[in-house]
């Protein structure tokens, strides 16, 4: 028995050692002593399920012993393995084709496995291995080292583990006798093994790769490790650092195999209860980075031939390791940054399945928990968090490719430890075929999902994390996945809070005082977005681009193969909110008003989608973005966009615009930073059309947008809307297509209807029992008598028009097609077209110019002198000097020398006016109101009626003004044409038509009801097919061709009446039409000279002309009315004593009675406030009181901006 246990003892360690001889085993007793041996490498590489680009390059025993049961105790009793120290070092492969390391060049020339299971196996099955110390070094090849220098390279892992013991035991992990053991594999049609692994000590040491001291870079930080970059950071010198320590586990060990005992699976689960990492300095984690992103290079290189690694051990076809940490905690301390990263319940697992030819791998990620905090910053701030609001019972999902991967190994399912509570944080599941099949299979298959998470940004913390992304988390293109692949991606994500804080501080102020303490109301931003998710596939189905009806994508078609050459993706949310997040001062307002927490919602979108489509023009892997001479197809969406802002947020946002920019430069610099260096050359040279693709489309779609303007005030700053826009399908887009010898650049907009609505000039919406604004009905405010404050003064009627296949469709508002045809030579100037073909139809205009007046003073634009306001200037000043100076300052596209940055000079670029136009412009059924003050005060009456605005007021209305431009034909007569036959001007003929244009007086009179249906307050009979129709055609004259200005000709006109006209005009009615005129004209020269002024063009002009255009209407009008004017059968005393101007005192005598009413009230109510004030009473009267007495001033100025305009 003694001889029959030796034999087997013998034939176990030929299998693990290397040039093991008879001669060395010598059974003393029941003890074998053995030293200085080398162990297998092929052996312990399948016996460890290591990934195939990893070697066992070295494997030393300092000092083995052997101790044996006694032989009756043989078949229970373990035989226990000591061993004091074990040196391992793991290199991955530098090239695929290598041969393999000398450590794994010995081939068995028997193997023990794949006979049968004797007495051998079960021996070796069931052995006890002790080892007091492990020393492994783990070195990778993979991340940025080929590129980015010895600096680079990724650091060595050295990894040391202290007291280790592997036992055996049964299937429920418990240490039983062998024979026990062995039971479960009786009556089962596979063999199984289980051990268990523990060690008490495990520390990870991060060592600088020996490269790494011969890079030139190095010399420039020996003067000491404190040196830094340019940007700060500490980049090049790394001396080693300890990463863990004192980190104990335990694995859970399943080896099956066949009945013949060849192998089937291993799977191997490691469960480590914390890791904490206490002090990581700041070069410590970039090299960190780097290791890590090496590990994942290395386990995860596609370019890995299986039949290639001929090793001499067979290992298991399936393979699962698992690593569960329970807690994990990494703090990195430096003198002027520390960051503390918490993790929990972190699931990490790689499943392997191989054939021998081919290994599809599954690899699966799960946090529990995730918490990134700054404890450097004062007070401290958690950058990541999961969301702290409920989030409903959600089941976890499992990609299809993630189910039924393969059979199971452990047969008794998931232990305790493993199993998920609840649905984690973050779940990645990843499926890689090795080596990289040929499409249309996929390569790589990727999910990520995620729960909700608050992100909070920081300046300081930001540019810090994104430098030590941009140094470690570095992949060379190829490295993973060959160019040839076709790979896949989703991300979702449930909700995500991004909040960006803001210190007015740091900030420019242009403003003065004031605008700071206008910023001061709010501290910063939160962006709100919910069904976050991101696809990248070539099988994608992309409805927005509506690919199928392209004959240039037919390659991007449903059904086509798909390769490398294709790539689509698709990215949307199903609503993204910006808030402005207020300050304390403001929260208690805010809370009595209604609104969230703290919050004032300022944009919204509802279903935002972005969809992208590229091809190459060749075939080959899509490599370059966007691909040269390929077709490029992107498409952006959102069902309803809506906007709230006041002056305040308008100009808090542009701040925070501006500071974004500012820190987005400066990450910028950081990912540049010692990145490896491109040549310029290679990428830009060549000319520019060769460089972009050749067939590009990108188009726009927003079902709903909503614009308000809201009213600024210091207590309530999402006050009443001033303005209001609303717009309904909008549609825009452009292409780029190459021709041959030129390209042809189309845009088409396309927008269904518009609508304007603006504030009453009369300021609060007063009626005649004295109601006010108070309420909200629909999502819109209304008064006390149920009308909106907000009064439309541009709107469109859409009218129907009958297809070809009978049905009918809405005629849009806005039709825009722009044809430009560049050629690519200036000899084919020719070539050089433009065509432009717009419509607008269906435009309701109500108000006038003194209502525009009345808006501009209302707004703030217009002082009370007549000129820009205080504030407006304030403005503009600062706007002069924000961000949007930036975004409106046109770059410099040219450099110097003529070369467009780095590419040959394209003479397409220097081509003049285009030698063909066409132009044709269309006003289709527009209709214009002249509304005055005594229609705005008889508005009332006639809303309660409702009566439609154009009943009673003069209006405007024409069928068709049509503008076409465009050049004369190539045997025109009269074409202008220099000596290389090249039009001497663009435009040579004009035609300008009107069809159906006429005037109506107002048809109805207070009291007096019809039956009508408004649209906007205008009722849509005024159908009439009558009306003047004109006609004038323009060209050059033939006189001008030596001189540099352009004289035109009236060639022909055309006046027409289809229909007689009757017209019927009482003298109330002309006087009335004359004051409206005077007016409008008033207003008119007012709102001119105020541009004027704003321009700072009062002193070239003078004041005396300014003056002129404030009184235009005023002096004009009177010359016309003056006694020396009129007829002998009129009188000065019968125009003075007209019914208008009884008219105009009645109102005026009103206007002041109202404006001395609001006085008196506000006198009455000022000293209540004061009475109040000194007993002391609850701050909420006060309040009440404050708003109560805004109001009434507010009324009293737009008093005075009524009488205004009535003077």
């Amino acid at each position: 028995m003694e001889s029959i246990l030796a034999r087997a003892l013998e034939y176990t360690l030929k299998y693990w050692l290397k040039s093991f001889s008879r001669d060395q085993f010598k059974l003393q007793g029941r003890t074998v002593q053995l030293s200085n041996l080398d162990i297998n490498g092929d052996a312990l590489h399948a016996s460890m399920g290591l990934p195939p680009a990893l070697n066992v390059t070295t494997a030393k025993v300092g000092k083995l012993e052997i101790i044996l049961p006694y032989v009756s105790n043989v078949q229970i009793e373990p035989i226990v393995v000591q061993i004091d120290r074990l040196d391992l070092v793991l290199e991955e492969n530098p090239d695929v084709d290598s041969p393999r390391s000398s450590s794994s060049s010995q081939s068995s020339t028997t193997s023990w496995k794949g006979s049968s299971y004797g007495f051998a196996d079960k021996i070796a099955d069931g052995m006890t291995l002790q080892v007091q110390t492990v020393n492994l070094l783990l070195e990778t090849r993979g991340g940025a080292r080929c590129k980015g220098g010895a600096a680079w390279a990724s650091p060595m892992a050295s990894i040391t583990m202290r007291n280790i013991l592997l036992y055996t035991t049964n299937e429920n992990w418990q240490v039983v006798n062998l024979k026990e053991a062995r039971d479960f594999s009786s009556n089962k049609k596979f063999i199984y093994v289980f051990k268990k692994l523990e060690w008490e000590s495990l520390s990870i040491d991060l060592l600088p790769h020996p490269d790494m001291f011969t890079d030139a870079n190095l010399a420039r930080s020996v003067e000491g490790a404190t040196q830094r970059d340019d940007d700060g950071a500490k980049r090049v010198f790394f001396g080693g650092e300890r990463f863990l320590e004192g980190i104990s586990g335990e694995a859970y060990i399943t080896v099956q195999r066949t009945e013949l005992n060849s192998p089937l699976g291993l799977e191997v689960q490691l469960h480590v209860t914390e890791a904490v990492c206490p002090a990581l300095t700041e070069p410590g984690l970039r090299a960190l980075l780097r290791f890590l992103t090496g590990l994942y290079v290395c386990l995860n290189r596609g370019d890995v031939d299986l039949k290639a690694q001929q090793r001499s051990v067979e290992s298991a076809g399936r393979s699962l390791v698992s690593v569960v940490v329970d807690h994990i905690f990494l703090c990195i301390k430096d003198s002027e940054f520390q960051l503390e990263l918490l993790m929990q319940s972190l699931l990490f697992s790689r499943a392997s399945v191989s054939d021998g030819e081919n290994s599809r791998n599954l690899s699966k990620v799960m946090i529990g928990g995730l918490f990134l905090r700054d404890t450097f910053s004062r007070p401290p701030c958690t950058l990541v968090q999961p969301s702290m609001e409920a989030v409903p019972d959600s089941c976890l999902d499992i990609p299809d490719f993630g189910k039924n991967f393969c059979p199971p190994i452990y047969p008794l399912g998931e232990q305790q430890w493993q199993l998920t509570v609840g649905v984690p944080l973050i779940c990645l599941h990843s499926l890689q075929v090795k080596p990289s099949p040929v499409p249309p299979s996929f390569a790589s298959q990727t999910v990520i999902g995620c729960q909700p998470l608050m992100i909070h940004l920081q300046e300081e913390s930001c540019l810090r994390i994104s430098s030590f992304l941009a140094d470690g988390i570095v992949v060379n293109p190829g490295s993973i996945l060959s160019d040839s692949s076709v790979n896949s991606i989703v991300f979702t994500l449930k909700e995500l809070d991004v909040s960006v804080p803001l210190d007015t501080s740091k900030l420019d102020n242009p403003g003065g005082v004031e605008n700071h303490i206008m910023q001061k109301s709010f501290a910063g931003a939160r962006l709100h977005i919910e069904k976050l998710f991101f696809f990248e596939s070539p099988s994608l189905k992309l409805k927005l681009l509506n690919l199928e009806k392209d004959p240039a994508c037919f390659s991007l078609w449903d059904g086509q193969p798909i390769d490398a050459s294709l790539k689509k993706w698709t990215a949307g949310a199903s609503q993204l909110t910006l808030s402005l997040e207020t300050t304390d001062s403001l929260t208690g307002l805010q809370s009595s008003l209604g609104w969230s927490s703290g919050l004032w919602r300022c944009v919204e979108l509802k279903d935002a989608s972005i969809e992208v489509a590229m091809a190459t023009a060749d075939g080959n892997p899509l490599t370059v973005v966007p691909p040269p001479c390929g077709v490029v197809r992107i498409g952006v969406a959102c069902q309803q966009f809506m906007s709230n802002t006041s002056v305040e947020q308008l100009f808090f946002v542009l701040d925070l615009y501006g500071y974004i920019g500012r820190v987005s430069e400066k990450i910028a610099v950081v990912g540049k930073n010692k990145r490896p260096k491109t040549n310029n050359d290679d990428n830009l040279g060549g000319r520019l059309m060769e460089k972009v693709p050749s067939d590009t489309a990108v188009s726009l779609a927003v079902n709903i947008l909503q614009l308000r303007f809201l009213e600024s005030s210091s207590l309530d700053i999402q006050g009443m809307p001033l303005v209001q826009f609303i717009g309904n399908d909008l549609f825009v887009k452009v292409t780029h297509r190459t021709l041959g010898g030129a390209m042809a650049v189309s845009s088409t907009l396309c927008w269904e209807s518009v609508q304007v609505e603006c504030v009453d000039a009369e300021g609060n919406i007063v009626h005649k029992n004295g109601m006010l604004l108070d309420s909200v009905k629909n999502g819109s405010l209304v008064t006390g008598n149920g009308f909106s404050p907000l009064r439309a003064v541009f709107w469109v009627q859409n009218k129907r028009k009958i297809l070809s296949n009978g049905k009918a469709s809405l005629i849009p508002f806005l039709e825009i097609s722009i044809v430009h045809v560049i050629p690519f030579d200036e000899r084919d100037k020719e070539c050089h077209s433009l065509s432009v073909l717009a419509c607008i139809s269906g435009v309701r205009l109500g108000g006038g110019m003194n209502y525009t007046e009345a808006l501009l003073h209302r707004f703030g634009i217009i002082g009370p002198d007549g000129g820009p306001s205080l504030e407006l200037s304030k403005g503009i000043e600062h706007l002069s000097s924000g961000p949007l100076s930036k975004v409106l300052k046109p770059s410099a596209f040219i450099e110097d020398g003529g070369t467009l940055r780095g590419v040959k000079d394209d003479s397409f670029l220097h081509l003049g006016m285009p030698d063909d136009v066409d132009v044709s412009i269309e006003l289709q059924d527009w209709l214009f109101a002249l509304e005055g003050v005594q229609e705005m005060t008889e508005r009332w009456w006639f809303e309660k009626e409702v009566l439609g605005r154009e009943q009673r007021c003069w209006h405007t209305s024409f069928q068709s003004l049509q503008v076409k431009a465009k050049s004369s034909p190539k045997d025109f007569p009269n074409g202008k044409r220099i000596s290389n036959g090249m039009r001497r001007y663009p435009v040579e003929l004009v035609t300008v038509s009107v069809e159906g244009l006429q005037t109506l007086k107002p048809q109805a009179q207070r009291g007096i009801l019809q039956d009508v249906s408004p649209t906007n307050g205008f009722k849509d009979s005024f159908e009439t097919v009558g009306g003047i129709n004109l006609e004038v055609r323009m060209v050059i004259s033939e006189d001008n061709c030596d001189n540099e200005m352009v004289n035109w000709v009236v060639e022909n006109l055309k006046f027409s009446v289809k229909q007689p006209i009757e017209a019927i005009v009482t003298n109330d009615e002309l006087q009335h039409l004359a004051f409206l005129c005077k007016s409008e004209v008033d207003s008119m020269g007012r709102i001119t000279a105020a541009v004027l002024r704003l321009l700072k063009l009062e002193k070239s002009l003078g004041k005396e002309a300014i003056d002129k255009l404030s009184n235009l209407g005023t002096e004009g009008f009177d010359k016309i009315f003056s006694p020396d004017k009129l007829s002998r059968g009129s009188s000065p005393v019968s125009i003075a004593q007209s019914p208008l101007s009884k008219v105009i005192n009645e109102d005026q005598r009103s206007t002041v009675a109202l404006l001395e009413e609001a006085v008196s009230d506000s006198q009455a109510s000022c000293a209540v406030l004061v009475t109040e004030l000194s007993n002391a009473e609850s701050s909420s009267e006060h309040l009440n009181s404050i708003k109560e007495l805004r109001e009434k001033l507010e009324s009293m100025q737009s008093l005075l901006v009524k009488l205004r305009g009535q003077m």
